[in-house]
């Protein structure tokens, strides 16, 4: 029976398959374990389930002699430093596929959502400003038929793509392997939507020139990671109306702190990073961290492993 460390509460019955094996420690917290408590639960573990908000780095590793595998419950592993788990022969997991469609739809629904303006809108009548039926209110974009940038080609991309079909749009993708150049994407489409990991090649990949090449009349759409938007650069292109809007479900930090400029910026929509959250696919994504944390403690392969580029 191995000693495990889970950094938060998981929905779904998964938890219960890793309790009837093994010896498990559950951060009982909302917020996630601070660094010294991550540590020092971590310290006497053979296996830890993270979640993207727990930072599994070289000194964490160093302080946990025993620890042999790292599930992490997302399909991003940006939070572990995966090159000094492969130094160390810890095994590193993450739960590919079960979370694109829900993230997919998330990315379109934000996508209808900055488009027709439904929050401005919302707001209108909550706020008892729906006077009457208005011919010049809340005037929006067209989706169907316009085109949409993909940036980045892996499963959650390709599915966005299949949705676009459905609304006749023209699809351009790019990413490693080849596609549309970036610069070209950015000044043809009316939505940009990222789905890149986050790399030091993409942090901040979307800057000041990427936002300068996109039309007036563009939105820009991002369910990866915060980072790969240069912030401070997108709220100023907002605030000077040079793209028409954004939706993000990521930012950098998250969440964003209590007065950050950028929630004051105009034709803008923040979600609070729920692109994987329906029960089914929350679900899902436990029981594939649990599978993996099952198979190395068995000394055997995860059956989704993370590779080290």
């Amino acid at each position: 029976m191995a000693r495990c460390f889970v950094t938060r509460e998981l929905p779904g019955p998964a938890l219960d398959r890793l309790r009837a094996r093994h010896q498990v420690d559950v951060w009982p917290e909302r917020l996630p374990p601070p660094d010294d408590e991550l540590r020092r639960r971590t310290a006497p573990a053979e296996g830890l389930l993270s979640l993207l908000t727990d930072r599994i780095d070289a000194t964490l590793m160093e302080g946990s002699p025993r620890l042999r595998a790292i599930a992490n419950y997302a399909v991003g592993y940006d939070n572990i430093d995966i090159g000094a788990a492969t130094a160390r022969g810890i095994a590193v997991g993450n739960t590919p596929d079960v979370l694109t469609d829900a993230t997919a739809d998330l990315t379109f629904a934000l996508l209808l959502a900055a488009a027709r303006k439904l929050p401005e809108a919302a707001a209108s009548v909550t706020a008892g400003d729906w006077l009457t039926w208005d011919p010049a209110r809340h005037l929006g974009y067209d989706v169907h038929g316009a085109t949409l940038g993909i940036i980045g080609r892996g499963r959650i991309g390709q599915a966005v793509g299949r949705r676009a079909a459905g609304f006749d749009m023209t699809v351009l993708y790019t990413g490693r392997d080849g596609g549309t150049p970036l610069d070209e994407l950015l000044a043809r489409s009316d939505y940009i939507s990222i789905h890149c990991p986050l790399t030091p090649a993409t942090h901040h990949l979307i800057d000041a020139a990427a936002l300068r090449r996109m039309r007036p009349s563009a939105i820009l759409i991002n369910t990866a990671r915060g980072p790969i938007v240069d912030q401070a650069a997108l709220l100023e292109a907002l605030r000077e109306g040079r793209i028409a809007g954004a939706a993000l479900d990521v930012t950098d930090p998250e969440p964003p702190p209590a007065g950050d400029p950028l929630l004051s910026a105009p034709n803008l929509i923040v979600a609070p990073h729920i692109g994987s959250a329906t029960h089914t696919a929350r679900e899902q994504m436990a029981t594939l961290a649990v599978d993996n944390l099952l198979a190395a403690l068995d000394g055997e392969p995860m059956p989704h492993p993370v590779v080290a580029d």
